[in-house]
């Protein structure tokens, strides 16, 4: 089921599969922000991720000394969630642990996802509940898409990646062949710099991640108008770029990760995992995504 939640310069659609993020329209000009989904590239628009971000290695790992299978990028975004609260500018999402769940990540919990419009800015806000007697250990990402180019005329090449501060940064490089992240094999894309030109031929080698970055927030935007969006992900520690390998998609996924795929210095113990996060019996752990769309 899609709900809607408008304010007077903008509209968001959010389905209830998933909690995900379908579309975030400037209502002055009706242009939508959010990838379309079609198929023919990416039929995905903007999974939640959880308690897995991106895969494991040969898709086990070890939790409390038993093997589990947790399916790349989690458990929850093909899962139908209850609404809680809603109002004509928000709406609240949350789902919990059923048995199946239980079978390939062991811990009971809920996790909620709510969305608030003020203007042009959707904020959405994550909360994680351990109802479980013992520490549970999780990745929580986001992975929304955006139409890129925006407008007509337009190319990917046209657009940049604007980062809050100057950075100089290596990637890790996605081992295609392992599917890991090769610690050992790192590309500067930012170098005393501020401002990422973007290409295809850039994502040759699957997603580019930035795991050692200061900047909290980032701009997708036509170098030249300034229009596109802006992302904060002051919550997450790392973030990540991806558009489809081998094609000329027009969308660009911003991707703000407390997790990670598998790196090649790790070994199969979840708890040891990049970024993994934490929360005590009986707690919640708190997390925040704003996007602006600049108009």
């Amino acid at each position: 089921m899609i709900v809607s939640i408008k304010s007077k310069s903008a509209t968001a659609a959010i389905d209830t599969l998933g909690a995900e993020l379908k579309s975030f329209i400037d209502n002055s000009t009706g242009k939508d922000y959010i990838w379309c989904g079609d198929p023919k590239h990416w039929k995905g628009v903007s999974p939640l991720l959880f308690p897995m971000v991106g895969n494991l290695r040969n898709g086990k790992t070890m939790i409390n000394g038993k093997e589990f299978q947790i399916p790349k990028h989690g458990i929850v975004r093909d899962k139908d969630f209850q609404i809680l609260e809603q109002s004509d500018d928000s709406v609240v999402f949350s789902y919990s642990y059923t048995e199946d769940t239980l079978k390939v990540y062991p811990f009971r919990f809920n996790i909620r996802l709510g969305y608030r419009i003020t203007g042009t800015t959707l904020t959405l806000s994550y909360d994680v509940y351990n109802l479980d007697d013992k520490d549970m250990y999780y990745h929580i990402g986001a992975h929304p898409g955006f139409h890129c180019p925006l407008f007509e005329g337009e190319k990917f090449s046209d657009y940049i990646l604007q980062f809050e501060q100057k950075e100089t940064c290596m990637s890790p490089v996605y081992d295609l062949e392992k599917l890991q992240f090769s610690n050992e094999n790192r590309v500067c894309h930012l170098n005393h710099s501020d401002i990422l030109n973007l290409s295809y031929d850039m994502f040759q080698q699957d997603a580019i991640v930035f795991d050692d970055i200061k900047s909290r927030k980032v701009s997708l935007i036509n170098s030249v108008t300034k229009k596109g969006v802006s992302v904060d992900f002051h919550s997450f520690e790392a973030v990540a770029f991806w558009t489809p390998m081998n094609d000329t998609a027009p969308l660009l996924c911003i991707e703000p990760w407390n997790g990670a795929a598998v790196y090649s210095d790790e070994d199969n113990e979840f708890i040891h995992k990049r970024n993994i996060q934490t929360v005590k019996s009986g707690q919640k752990e708190s997390y925040q995504l704003v996007i602006d769309l600049l108009v």
